[in-house]
């Protein structure tokens, strides 16, 4: 995987994180394929406004759709898997869903993966499968524990994935990020709903629970981790960590966004917002020790810089937000 000649599979690729995958990508010479999910209109999601996408061979399909999944993978010694459904609360509504795109789907691609003797398969996994943190900081042998439908699907992705490597000898690796922000993030995220209720005037913000804590990475610095992963050899059938070792309240975190705008915030404990008591992740913090030793990986935005640039893009972008609806 570490060639950069490589014609590499991004899919996902028109989502939050994946979209920054797949420019960092072409910036570092990979030849990229991204696969975003067919719609009507043929629009290419984040892509569509990337300075990058004219680099890219974009392709639509839906990785519920295993001949879409293998042919877009045809001819790829890499894969990059981002697709997913990723929000918790709509969890609670459609376990569904969930099952079909984060277990079916990664199945497809592994199974995609194996029948065309891809060199080396990357599948996202996320921070919400260890559950409130035991011990801290989080490091890849923490038990997994499902407190909400989406984890457990992402577990099962996970667990599937490495049998493959087990059983089949597929060279694959786990990617674990914790808690991404910045630009593109969608405003069911904390950081998009903070930010763009106070563009829009307000001053007291509806949250949820505000006492759990998070370990925010800047998504370039995400992207940038992908991009090590990619590149890094002798990581087949290992799980690898994501993030920064730090951790903020997400009370403290409005205060601090509030600050970075100049503005005094309350906080009203909105009752819709709120995870059903034995669902709520309380606390996160990420070993990444993993990740720097066998990458050299170092974050290049701590939260200040990496809030900064984002408060930055989305008043450039509040058109694309509904900050006084709350979507799940």
């Amino acid at each position: 995987m570490s060639d950069p000649r490589a014609k590499v599979l991004i899919t996902g690729a028109g989502g939050f994180i994946g979209s920054h995958v797949a420019e960092v990508c072409v910036e570092a010479g990979y030849d990229v394929r991204a696969l975003v999910r067919y719609n009507s209109r043929n629009s290419w999601g984040w892509l569509e406004e990337s300075l990058h996408r004219d680099a890219m061979d974009v392709v639509a399909g839906d990785v519920r759709d295993y001949p879409a999944v293998a042919s877009a993978m045809r001819g790829c010694s890499a894969v990059l898997h981002l697709a997913a459904l990723i929000g918790i609360p709509y969890s609670y509504r459609s376990p569904i869903a969930y099952v079909r795109t984060n277990i079916e789907g990664t199945y497809n691609v592994l199974e995609a993966a194996r029948e065309l003797n891809v060199g080396g398969v990357i599948v996202t996994s996320t921070s919400e499968v260890y559950g409130t943190a035991q011990y801290v900081p989080i490091d890849e042998n923490h038990p997994l524990v499902a407190q909400s439908p989406y984890s457990a699907t992402k577990i099962a992705a996970d667990q599937l994935a490495l049998s493959y490597f087990r059983s089949f000898e597929l060279p694959v690796t786990i990617a674990r990020p914790f808690n991404t922000y910045g630009p593109r993030q969608s405003a069911r995220a904390v950081i998009p709903t903070i930010i763009t209720q106070l563009l829009s005037g307000a001053t007291r913000l509806n949250l949820g629970n505000v006492e759990p804590t998070r370990d925010l990475t800047f998504v370039k610095d995400t992207a940038a981790a992908f991009l090590a992963l990619l590149r890094c050899p002798g990581l087949a059938g290992e799980v690898v960590n994501f993030g920064m070792d730090e951790e903020i309240a997400v009370g403290d975190l409005a205060a601090l966004i509030g600050e970075l705008m100049g503005v005094t915030v309350e906080l009203n404990r909105d009752a819709d917002r709120v995870r059903p008591a034995a669902s709520e992740v309380q606390r996160l913090r990420c070993n990444n020790a993993k990740l720097q030793s066998a990458t050299g990986w170092q974050p290049s935005f701590d939260l200040r810089r990496g809030l900064t640039a984002t408060i930055d893009w989305m008043r450039e972008h509040q058109e694309d937000y509904k900050p006084g609806l709350y979507n799940v």
